[in-house]
């Protein structure tokens, strides 16, 4: 059941133990009724079955109290949940957000979804773009918005299909979209890269936009993803001519000897880790010439003083606790990041007891030295505070700073177990100040949903649920309300502004 506006009720968690090219065709969307049909290809998993322990150990904690009742919502007292709009012309799972003006881009699995959110009570849908492929990572600067593409399609279209990746003419890469008028984006170009694009980063520039695509997981009968593939791509946008996009560098990151690059090497030298043959996500500090970077088994720290050619500065691991370094966030100052561990790869419940609060978490470092010696500390982990029902997919996911000067504040998504706003101005200390939940989706099986990212935009939180919908959330707390005062013209939080300039 779909609810427009969710029944919520404040009260406290006891911690349970239940667990472009010539030929481009932009299908373009008005709000309303769709007109083609999105690719089944790139819908999210079945609901997988769990045990029938597990499902009594889930409505035994909702009978108890220890969890919210099947999509119940729940919040901390110091947040209000605004307003939530369905899912509509896109029924794929919903991704990623980007912002401009009062503009909030909504990526979906099949296409991207543009919200007026004039009145953050009452979002207004512009626009409704149809061009599956997974997983439509969004962003935007300018009259432009970019699009990642990592499932391999039939053609550069809009209107492809999905085809296995051992067909050379196969597709994966990145799209870009003249937004000029946002009731009417325009496809106008494409790009394939290497690996496809699983997400990708702008660094921009006034004439120019550079994007860095992650992409991972080559194989020898991959014609256009072959390993070690440790590296990324480097896209170079003319702002007034987007048609002349290309990829100008590939950087290898991980230099090494062999098939296998220089990353981490995961099993079986290092049990449960991922091995590194690319980058998840990365995030630039354009004001510091700074980005990191969270790359499988690796997290990495590097100078983008020259975009085109980025120089990895120090390297990290963690193989007791990492699985898989999904993404990355720098606090104001440059002196912390935090990296998030995507443990079973947001389909997996692991915000129980079980895992425990190291796995499946946030990692904190501080960054020790200048310049070229700077180096990765590793200071403490961060996990939401409650733990979720054993079919609830849960795990660290996308977040972004809330500007307050002096202090370290963040708001981050983790799937079903919802929305987290946290501190780690203490970095070996960090603890939750507010939060916002829906109960399962299920309780006889595990259905992905839940909250893809959550950010903080002038004022306001908004998250991107899988299957719920677009949520906006107000959050009312003296500890945040110095961030009320700070306006962005954009915001894409893998590109961090520097809020205090």
């Amino acid at each position: 059941m779909t609810l427009l506006h969710s029944f919520a009720r404040t009260r406290g968690r006891r911690l349970g133990v239940a667990t472009a090219a010539a030929g481009l065709l932009a299908a373009l969307l008005a709000a309303g009724p769709v007109s083609a049909t999105p690719d089944p290809g790139d819908r999210s998993a079945a609901p997988r079955g769990v045990s029938k322990s597990a499902q009594e150990r889930a409505e035994a904690a909702i009978a108890a109290g220890d969890i919210p009742g099947q999509d119940e919502v729940v919040h901390s007292a110091n947040i209000e949940h605004l307003t939530n709009i369905p899912k509509d012309a896109l029924p794929g799972t919903n991704s990623d957000l980007a912002f401009q003006g009062r503009y909030a881009f909504a990526g979906n699995y099949d296409g991207f979804r543009i919200f007026d959110i004039s009145n953050p009570k009452a979002p207004k849908t512009v626009a409704q773009v149809l061009c599956p492929g997974s997983q439509n990572d969004i962003s935007v600067s300018g009259n432009l918005l970019f699009l990642s593409t990592d499932s391999s399609r039939s053609d550069n279209s809009c209107a492809s299909t999905t085809q296995p990746a051992t067909e050379k003419s196969s597709w994966e890469g990145m799209k870009v979209f003249d937004i000029s008028d946002k009731k009417n984006p325009k496809y106008v170009a494409a790009v394939e890269t290497a690996c496809g694009s699983h997400t990708h980063t702008l660094v921009p520039e006034k004439k120019n936009v550079y994007v860095y695509v992650s992409s991972y997981s080559p194989s020898a009968s991959f014609p256009d993803c072959q390993p070690p593939h440790d590296g990324i791509s480097v896209i170079k946008v003319p702002r007034k001519a987007p048609q002349k996009a290309a990829v100008v560098n590939f950087p290898v990151l991980f230099p090494g000897e062999g098939p296998d690059g220089g990353g981490n090497p995961g099993a079986p030298t290092n049990p449960g880790v991922s091995k590194t043959t690319g980058c998840h996500d990365i995030t630039v500090l354009p004001s510091k010439d700074l980005a990191a970077g969270a790359c499988m088994g690796d997290g990495i720290l590097f100078s983008i003083k020259d975009p085109e050619h980025p120089k990895v500065i120090d390297q990290v691991q963690d193989n007791v606790n990492f699985a898989f370094w999904h993404s990355a966030t720098f606090n104001q100052t440059a002196k912390k990041v935090v990296f998030t561990d995507e443990l079973g790869g947001g389909g997996a419940a692991t915000c129980n007891a079980a895992i425990g609060p190291n796995r499946g978490a946030d990692g904190i470092y501080d960054i020790v030295g200048k310049g070229d010696k700077s180096r990765l500390v590793f200071r403490g982990y961060y996990k939401i505070p409650r733990h979720q029902a054993d079919t609830e997919n849960c795990v660290a996911h996308n977040g972004s700073l809330i500007p307050v000067k002096g202090k370290d504040l963040m708001v981050q998504a983790w799937y079903q177990g919802g929305v987290s706003v946290w501190d780690f101005t203490d970095s070996t200390k960090p603890k939750e100040i507010a939060y916002f939940e829906r109960g399962p989706l299920t309780t006889d099986t595990l259905t992905v949903g839940g909250s893809w990212s959550a950010y903080y935009y002038n004022g306001y939180i908004y998250s991107n649920d899988i299957a719920k919908g677009f949520d906006v959330l107000k959050l009312s707390d003296r500890r945040t309300a110095p961030a009320e005062r700070i306006r962005l013209d954009e915001l894409n939080t893998q590109t961090q502004p520097d809020y205090f300039d």
